[in-house]
């Protein structure tokens, strides 16, 4: 097996997870409020706007599709102490690798299930989640299974009812397969908004989507204010210009599933 967690050479004591030339995670386990990818910096936004803002009290339960170094698991794990979280990873020789050179801490709330995404959500009760983040990849691509529509109604079905859905997307001008995915989340949930550099957004290059999706109303107002203040220029998109971007994209099926599409040219990209 080829190491895909290696030393960080700029900053001490952290470390980047790697698949070919992509850079999958970056983690400080010293400093996991650090969170260095811009499209991960968009996640932890959308959960400080949404399920983080309840009552300390409150215990809250997060669950992961994709766990890579445990980036985002880390970050809420330091923000908010005491939540229960559950991660699904299929990937067997990363989730070793990460476990030999990341340790968790062993009361950091977060179990690690090796199972991939789908099989992990179908083993979960309903009205058990208050929020699903889907970041997973295979290689360059985010799987199929995860993007159809019965994936979402999964989802709903394990969200509570004012729970949230984050999902990341990678796409490209003329972003048919992103469309196609958010038609589907649209199918389950009444409320979306879609965060991209703006530079994404005008098809001049490759990159993340970040889309929140949840049955209650989001708070809109908040995400796109974090969004004009990203290093790199970020746009928030929901309602009528939401829709006129998805257009008359159908949702992909169980029946005919389809990976996201890699950057062209297999460049390096942050994903």
């Amino acid at each position: 097996m080829n190491d895909r967690v290696e030393a960080d050479r700029e900053v001490r004591g952290a470390f980047l997870v790697r698949t070919g030339s992509t850079q999958q995670s970056w983690v400080d386990p010293d400093d996991p409020l650090r969170l260095e990818f811009e499209y991960v910096q968009r996640i932890a936004e959308v959960l400080r706007a949404t399920v983080l803002r309840r009552p300390v009290q409150e215990r809250l339960r997060v669950v992961h599709l994709g766990g890579g170094g445990m980036t985002l698991p880390r970050w809420v794990a330091a923000v908010r102490p005491g939540t229960a979280q559950l991660v699904c990873e299929p990937d067997h020789d990363l989730l070793d690798e990460v476990r030999r050179k990341l340790p968790l801490g062993r009361r950091s709330g977060i179990k690690v299930r090796d199972t991939d995404g789908r099989s992990g959500l179908a083993a979960m009760p309903g009205q058990y989640a208050d929020a699903v983040i889907v970041d997973a990849f295979d290689g360059l691509h985010v799987p199929g299974s995860l993007a159809t529509t019965e994936s979402f109604a999964d989802v709903r079905r394990v969200l509570r009812n004012d729970g949230v859905l984050i999902m990341n997307l990678a796409d490209e001008a003329p972003f048919g397969w992103s469309r196609a995915c958010v038609a589907g989340i649209a199918a389950h949930f009444r409320k979306l908004v879609v965060t991209a550099e703006t530079s994404v957004w005008k098809g001049r290059r490759y990159g993340n989507f970040v889309v929140a999706a949840g049955q209650s109303p989001l708070p809109v107002d908040a995400l796109e204010a974090a969004a004009r203040r990203a290093l790199f220029g970020y746009r928030a998109v929901s309602g009528a210009a939401l829709r006129r971007w998805v257009g008359v994209a159908r949702p992909f099926t169980d029946e005919a599933p389809r990976d996201s599409y890699g950057p062209a040219g297999g460049h390096t990209w942050y994903g």
